[in-house]
């Protein structure tokens, strides 16, 4: 036996639920029309079931809440995804809402983040005279690198500029690595001792 379900659709009164079929018509309905009659009668329907789902996987009742209002408002604004030909209705809204509950329990695993890491605490702004320190010690580095021969020069430039490493440089320059690394080692002697008298 059948009664009207107040869109036009038959209810089997025998199960207490529509058939599937009315489920696909209503969601086709709020995506076609924005039909809200339809969606009330949708989430009638299914939102217990969902409910009961979400509770039966782990969630407490109020985070099943959350969950479940979050679900019915994606299927709001998503029914226009709705493709009756590969799910069913109420096969549709258990993948949301079982996707919500996987979305809500990352979200609880993932620690907060700390205000006060280092990483968020901006740097103070930089003082004139640090600024000045700065570009003076700038000025000394390349005045320092200036009495490099140019074949230790060229190693220091590749090095840390164009940030390639000992084993590429020896192969640009087809020279054994222990050359690369002895020049480094020699230009970085210079450097230091330069700088050690200005």
């Amino acid at each position: 036996m059948t009664s009207n379900n107040g869109i036009g659709h038959s209810v089997q009164e025998d199960e207490g639920q529509p058939k599937e079929t009315d489920l696909d018509r209503a969601l086709e309905a709020v995506a076609k029309n924005g039909d809200s009659l339809a969606f009330k009668r949708l989430f009638a329907d299914l939102a217990p079931r969902v409910k009961y789902f979400l509770i039966s996987r782990g969630l407490a009742e109020s985070a099943a809440e959350d969950v479940l209002q979050e679900t019915m408002m994606k299927v709001w604004r998503k029914a226009s995804l709705f493709d009756p030909s590969k799910a069913s209705a109420s096969t549709w809204v258990y993948t949301i809402a079982r996707n919500a509950k996987i979305d809500r329990l990352r979200k609880e695993s993932r620690p907060e983040p700390d205000p006060d890491d280092p990483c968020y605490v901006p740097d103070d702004p930089e003082t004139g005279e640090q600024a000045v320190s700065r570009k003076q010690d700038r000025e000394r580095i390349r005045k320092a690198m200036a009495v490099l021969p140019p074949e230790q020069m060229k190693i220091i430039r590749m090095s840390f500029f164009e940030e390639k490493s000992h084993g590429e440089i020896a192969e640009e320059l087809d020279l054994p690595l222990g050359t690369v690394k002895s020049r480094l080692r020699l230009a970085f002697g210079k450097i230091r001792a330069e700088l050690e008298v200005y």
